[in-house]
């Protein structure tokens, strides 16, 4: 059975670990540089200079290729786990992805039917 003595040791080490987290950073809001303005307050994207309002609305056709790219990405990442244990699946895990392509497959033709990879 363990004590609540047992657990001192990491008690002790928590509060020693938040402690100096605390420390540290009234630390740095104390003596580090108070200096701000208007330039300091932009946004910086890797140092390329701003153009226009970063709000600007993005088209659907974007998010939908990207959450299209994901789910099919997912879809094929399950194909590796089958390639490698395919000597030991035998005929039955053939045919398992086989029916697990026809509905990736099934799934992409009904994406190409509805124009959603058509990039306007």
């Amino acid at each position: 059975m363990s004590t609540p003595h047992d657990f001192l040791p990491v008690i002790l080490q928590v509060a020693i670990a938040a402690g100096f987290v605390g420390v540290a950073l009234a630390a740095a809001a104390w003596l580090g540089p108070k200096r701000g303005g208007r330039r300091k307050l932009e946004s910086f994207e890797c140092g390329i200079e701003q153009h226009g309002n970063a709000r600007a609305p993005f088209s659907v056709k974007y998010f939908l290729i990207a959450i299209l790219f994901v789910l099919f990405d997912v879809e094929v990442i399950f194909m590796y786990p089958w390639a490698v244990n395919f000597k030991a699946l035998g005929w039955f895990g053939l045919m398992e992805m086989l029916v697990f392509l026809g509905f990736v497959l099934a799934g992409f033709f009904y994406v190409i039917k509805k124009g959603a990879l058509k990039w306007e």
